[in-house]
C-alpha cells in the first residue's frame, strides 16, 4: 500500500471516529444543530485530527482516550471557517465546492453555529474524562488546557485578529507580523494537535516542546508553501485562480522575503520538523511521509 492509500484509509478511519461526537439534530434548537453538523461534514482533509492520532502513536498511547480530543480539535478547527467565511471577515460564499454556513443558514445562524462548534469542542474533550482512570485525571486535564491556549487570544484567535486588522489596513503589515500570522493563525492548531497527541500518551515535557517545535515548523512551511504555489503553480495544478495575492496587493512570504528565500525557508522548517520526529525515538514513518507531503504539495 503506497502513501496515498494508507493516507485515504487513515481519513476514513479519522472520520467514523470524529463523527461519534456530533450532536443529534434533534430539539427546539435542531436548526442550530443542523448548522454546526453541516459546517463540520463539508469535508477537508482532517488533518489536525490526524495529526494528533499519528503523534498520539508515536509516543506509545493506546486506548480511546485520545479520541474525544480528535473531535474536539476538528470542531474548533471547523469553527474558525465558518466564522472566517462571514461577511464581516472574508466574505466567502463557497468553500471546497458546497455553499459556506452563512449562505445556507444566515448570518446570524452561523455565528451560533461558530460558537456552538467552539462551545461544544471543549464538552466533548471532557468526555475523555469518563474513558480512563481518576489518575489519569491530571493528564486529561493538561491536554485541556493546551486546546485552550493554542485556540485563544495568544494563540489562533490572536492570530486571526491581526489579521483582519492588517486586511481593513488598520495595521501596517510587514515581514515579522506575517510570520507572526502564520504561526498563530495556521500552526497554533497543529502544535495543538500534535502537543495533545504525544500528551495524551504520557509523554515527558520535553517531548511535548519537541512537538510544539515540530508544529510551529510545519504551520509555517504550509503557509509559505501557499504563498509560493500562489506564484509558480496553475490553475489547474492549485484548483484556485492564482496571482490572486498579487492582484489584492497583499503582502506575501514572497512579496516579502522573495521566492528563493521562501523556498529555502520551506526546505529548512521541513527538515526541522522531520529531525524532530526522527530524533531518538521509535519512528512513526506514516506521520513523517505525512508531514513532507504538506509541505512540498503542489495544491
Amino acid at each position: 500500500m503506497d502513501f496515498n492509500e494508507k493516507l485515504q484509509a487513515k481519513v476514513l478511519a479519522v472520520e467514523e471516529i470524529i463523527k461519534k461526537y456530533l450532536p443529534k439534530e434533534e430539539g427546539v434548537q435542531k436548526s442550530l444543530l443542523e448548522a454546526m453538523n453541516y459546517s463540520f461534514l463539508a469535508g477537508g482533509k482532517r488533518l489536525r485530527p490526524l495529526l494528533m492520532w499519528e503523534c498520539y502513536q508515536l509516543a506509545g498511547g493506546k486506548g480511546e482516550v485520545v479520541e474525544p480530543f480528535m473531535a474536539a480539535q476538528e470542531m474548533i478547527h471547523t469553527y474558525s471557517l465558518v466564522h472566517d467565511d462571514l461577511p464581516a471577515m472574508d466574505n466567502d460564499l463557497y468553500r471546497r465546492g458546497k455553499k459556506t454556513t452563512h449562505a445556507v443558514y444566515g448570518e446570524a445562524m452561523a455565528i451560533l453555529a461558530g460558537d456552538g462548534l467552539l462551545n461544544f469542542a471543549f464538552e466533548t474533550a471532557c468526555k475523555a474524562f469518563s474513558l480512563e482512570n481518576r489518575g489519569d485525571a491530571e493528564r486529561i486535564a493538561g491536554a485541556l488546557s493546551i486546546l485552550a491556549n493554542k485556540a485563544g487570544i495568544y494563540g489562533m484567535i490572536g492570530g486571526q485578529a491581526v489579521d483582519v486588522e492588517a486586511e481593513k489596513r488598520k495595521l501596517k503589515l510587514d515581514g515579522e507580523k506575517l510570520l507572526f500570522i502564520h504561526a498563530h493563525k495556521t500552526a497554533a492548531l497543529i502544535q495543538s494537535a500534535m502537543m495533545i497527541g504525544v500528551y495524551l500518551a504520557g509523554a515527558e515535557e520535553r517531548f511535548v516542546r519537541e512537538m510544539e517545535r515540530a508544529g510551529y515548523a510545519i504551520g509555517v512551511a504550509f503557509q509559505i508553501q501557499d504563498d509560493i504555489l500562489d506564484v509558480t503553480s496553475t490553475l489547474e495544478e492549485l484548483g484556485k485562480p492564482v496571482g490572486s495575492d498579487e492582484k489584492n496587493d497583499k503582502l506575501t512570504y514572497v512579496s516579502a522575503y522573495g521566492l528563493e528565500k521562501s523556498k529555502r525557508d520551506v526546505e529548512r522548517l521541513s527538515g526541522e520538523a522531520l529531525t524532530i520526529l526522527r530524533d531518538g525515538r521509535e519512528r512513526n514513518v506514516f506521520l513523517e511521509e505525512l508531514v513532507e507531503s504538506l509541505i512540498t504539495r503542489k495544491k
